[in-house]
C-alpha cells in the first residue's frame, strides 16, 4: 500500500515539474517581450541580456502609442477581425447545421470532404493566386481583400466546431418548434441559438483571434497606410540597416494586450464551447 501511494506522490511530482517546465517555456517569450518593452535603449543594446531591469521606463509604449500611429493600426485590425468574425459566424452556423441534420446527403458528404481537403492546403500556396484575385476584382488596398482572405481560411473550422456542437442538440427541440409553427430559420434562430452560446463564443474568439494574429496577407494585400493592420505596422521598427528592439517589444505587447483580455473574459465560455461538442448524447 505504501508502495502505491509513495509511486502516486512520485507520478504527481513528475507531472507537475513538466507542467512547470513547459508553462515557463510558454510563458518566457512573452515576459521576455514585455521586459524589453520597459527597457531603455541603453539597456536594450547590452552586449549581455539580462533579465533585470536597472532603469525601467514607460518610454517605448508612449512612442509606440503617440508617435507612430499605432491605435490607427490596432483600430484597422479591429475593424477587420470583427468583420470577418461576424461574416465567417453567419456562414459557419448555416452551413455547421446542414452537415449535422443532412450529413446523409451526397451533397453534403461532398462539402465537408472538400473543407477538411482545404484545410490541408498551406495559406502561402494560394497568396499568389489570391492576390491576383483581389488585384483583378479591385479590393487590394482595402478592408474587404482581408475580410474575405480570413472568412475563407476560418470557415471550414468553425463550420466543424458548430456542427460538433449541433450534433449534440436533441432533434426533438426542433420538432416541437416545428409543431409550434416555427420553419427552419425561426427554429434555428430562437431554439438552436439560445443553446449555442458557449459554442458560438469559442467558434467566435477562433476567428477574431486567426484574423487578428495573421501577418502574411496583411503585408501582402495592404502597402498603405490607411488600411494597415497590426501585424504588418510591427514590421515598421524594422529597418534594412537598425531595429528599434524596444519599440518593436512594446507594440508586441500593446498587440498582444487586447486578444489576451478577451480570451480571459471568455475563457469560461471558450472551455464550454469546445467541451459541448466533445460527447454526443
Amino acid at each position: 500500500m505504501l508502495g502505491r501511494k509513495a509511486c502516486n506522490r512520485l507520478t504527481k511530482l513528475i507531472t507537475y515539474i513538466l507542467l512547470t517546465m513547459i508553462s515557463l517555456v510558454c510563458v518566457f517569450p512573452f515576459l521576455w517581450m514585455v521586459i524589453t518593452a520597459l527597457k531603455p535603449e541603453t539597456e536594450v543594446r547590452q552586449a549581455v541580456p539580462s533579465l533585470i531591469i536597472h532603469q525601467p521606463t514607460i518610454e517605448n509604449l508612449l512612442k509606440v502609442l503617440f508617435d507612430t500611429g499605432f491605435v490607427k493600426y490596432m483600430r484597422n485590425s479591429f475593424v477587420v477581425a470583427s468583420a470577418a468574425t461576424v461574416l465567417s459566424m453567419i456562414i459557419a452556423v448555416m452551413a455547421g447545421y446542414v452537415l449535422s441534420r443532412y450529413y446523409k446527403r451526397r451533397i453534403v458528404k461532398l462539402s465537408n470532404v472538400g473543407m477538411m481537403i482545404s484545410q490541408m492546403i498551406p495559406g502561402v500556396l494560394l497568396l499568389v493566386p489570391l492576390y491576383i484575385t483581389m488585384q483583378k476584382i479591385g479590393l487590394l488596398e482595402s478592408y474587404f481583400s482581408l475580410i474575405l482572405a480570413y472568412t475563407t481560411f476560418v470557415i471550414p473550422l468553425c463550420t466543424f466546431m458548430m456542427s460538433s456542437f449541433f450534433d449534440t442538440v436533441p432533434i426533438e427541440l426542433e420538432e416541437a418548434a416545428e409543431m409550434d409553427g416555427c420553419n427552419k430559420f425561426t427554429t434555428i434562430v430562437r431554439v438552436i441559438l439560445p443553446l449555442s452560446v458557449p459554442s458560438l463564443v469559442s467558434t467566435g474568439l477562433y476567428a477574431f483571434i486567426n484574423a487578428w494574429n495573421e501577418f502574411m496577407f496583411g503585408y501582402v494585400f495592404l502597402s498603405t497606410d490607411k488600411y494597415r493592420t497590426i501585424t504588418p505596422a510591427i514590421m515598421l521598427f524594422k529597418g534594412a540597416n537598425i531595429t528599434d528592439w524596444g519599440g518593436l517589444m512594446a507594440a508586441s505587447v500593446i498587440a498582444v494586450i487586447p486578444v489576451t483580455f478577451i480570451f480571459l473574459f471568455l475563457q469560461r465560455y471558450f472551455l464550454e464551447g469546445l467541451m459541448s461538442g466533445s460527447v454526443k448524447g
